[in-house]
């Protein structure tokens, strides 16, 4: 898929809520002939003839044929999403009825639209920049509170409003430096070589926490990977099942039942975390145990939080700490789950509880499971992520953001060395590309049809 001019002109279609049996199916058209499409097959009020950001009843026809009932929302350009006009027909919510209304609007020469068509017209016809239109697929992916808010902020221009005011600072240096190209034979300065290295720096400051806060905002947007491992019969299905609120892992007393992952969701606090339950630890002469035990070990190095589970009725205190030893030296953060607090002993409980990242729970009856939420929020640390923080979620502006403060280096580099005022021009107009890509000021066909393509069709 490329961006021809063609392609921009015509009328596009699609079913804009979600494919299946529902009380109402909206299809969606958008071009500069949508509303007299419309007309040809609309009966009631003449459309084109009526206000924008109006609604009317009427009923869509083939020939003589009722197709449905219809309520059409009519919105003129530029008032609307993709700034051109743009009907949007709520059908009863039958798939023959909606399949029969598209394909009609086909056979009078409209375009089934490719997915992200919509938003990619909008940011061609200046809606919104490119991060605001990848935020509108991050907004509808968003599942969670946290995914919700930082989708909305972006979308709303709170990401793109923070490069704008960089990429701006930066082009007033640029231009400058060029300007004294102009008059390099007279030795002039018109930018301080002072004020652009404390700006670089100001720059690198601001992009550094923008990228810094990637990994919290990649997790924030798919989840945090959180592992929940221990020895066979700890409790780790049951731990699992008692924070779903479902029987979605088996409970055995026979060790090594879990011989693979169980993974599903669970919101705490706005944020979004996927649990894995995992194989029990253990040396095993079972093949395929022996394999579950390699994963759950493969796991846990890629997991944001682990909750490390611990049979306090069985498991020694000596036993417990040295394992808590060996989580410390691997780095990723845990919690210390002591479980089977009612049948353990009061002298085991209390030893383990010492420990400042524990909390004692009994998964069967679901005793504490609360206070463990609790502790998951406290020990991943997302907080912070409520205050209305900028947080990079996309992949692409982390590689664009480490791409402009590598050509940022540069520049400091330059200035260091004395370089001629073209190579130091080129530096900095390498970094303003970097940040141009992010919001869509140096875009390629490609880049767009590689993004759009990812959206679903009808948006």
């Amino acid at each position: 898929m490329s961006t021809h001019i063609g392609d921009i002109q015509d009328t596009i279609i699609a079913l804009a809520t979600p494919p299946g049996v529902g009380a109402i199916g909206v299809i969606r058209l958008s071009g500069k002939e949508a509303i007299a499409h419309a007309d040809k097959v609309f009966h009631g009020k003449k459309l084109s003839e009526q206000a924008a950001n109006t609604i009317h009843f009427g009923t869509i026809r083939d020939g003589d044929v009722i197709l449905d009932e219809v309520l059409v929302s009519l919105f003129k350009a530029p008032r609307s999403f993709t700034k051109e006009d743009v009907v949007e027909i709520s059908c009863h919510g039958s798939q023959y009825i909606l399949r029969e209304v598209i394909k009609l609007f086909v056979r009078n020469g409209v375009r089934l639209a490719k997915p992200g068509e919509f938003t990619k017209r909008a940011f061609l016809n200046g809606q919104f920049d490119l991060a605001q239109a990848e935020a509108v697929a991050d907004l509808i992916a968003s599942d969670s509170e946290s995914a919700h808010r930082t989708a909305i902020s972006q979308m709303r221009g709170g990401f793109s409003e923070k490069l704008k005011v960089l990429r701006e600072r930066l082009i007033h240096f640029a231009s400058m430096i060029e300007l004294e190209l102009d008059f390099s034979e007279e030795d002039v300065e018109f930018a301080s070589r002072d004020e652009l290295k404390n700006l670089i720096l100001e720059l690198q400051r601001t992009i550094l926490q923008l990228v810094d806060s990637f990994e919290a905002g990649n997790v924030i947007k798919n989840g945090i990977p959180t592992v929940i491992a221990g020895k066979p019969n700890a409790g780790k299905s049951t731990l699992l099942n008692g924070l779903l609120n479902e029987e979605k892992a088996i409970v055995s007393d026979i060790p090594g039942t879990t011989r693979d992952f169980i993974e599903d969701t669970l919101t705490i606090d706005g944020f979004t975390f996927r649990f894995v339950d995992t194989a029990g630890i253990r040396e095993s002469g079972d093949k395929i145990e022996t394999i579950g035990v390699e994963r759950t070990k493969a796991k846990m190095k890629e997991a944001s939080l682990i909750l490390y589970l611990f049979d306090l009725a069985t498991e020694p205190v000596t036993e417990i700490y040295q394992e808590i030893n060996r989580l410390e030296n691997q780095g990723t953060p845990f919690i210390v789950v002591g479980n089977k607090a009612d049948i353990a002993a009061k002298e085991t409980i209390d030893a383990v509880a010492k420990e400042p990242r524990s909390v004692i729970i009994t998964a069967k009856s679901k005793e504490n499971l609360e206070n463990l939420k609790k502790k998951v929020i406290e020990v991943v640390n997302l907080k912070t992520f409520k205050t209305g923080n900028t947080v990079v979620t996309n992949l692409r502006h982390y590689e664009a953001l480490l791409s402009t403060n590598d050509a940022l280096e540069a520049v400091l580099t330059g200035i260091d060395s004395l370089v001629t005022n073209d190579f130091l021009a080129m530096d900095i107009r390498q970094s303003l590309h970097y940040l141009g890509e992010i919001t869509g000021e140096i875009t390629t066909d490609d880049l767009l049809d590689n993004i759009f393509s990812k959206f679903c069709i009808g948006k």
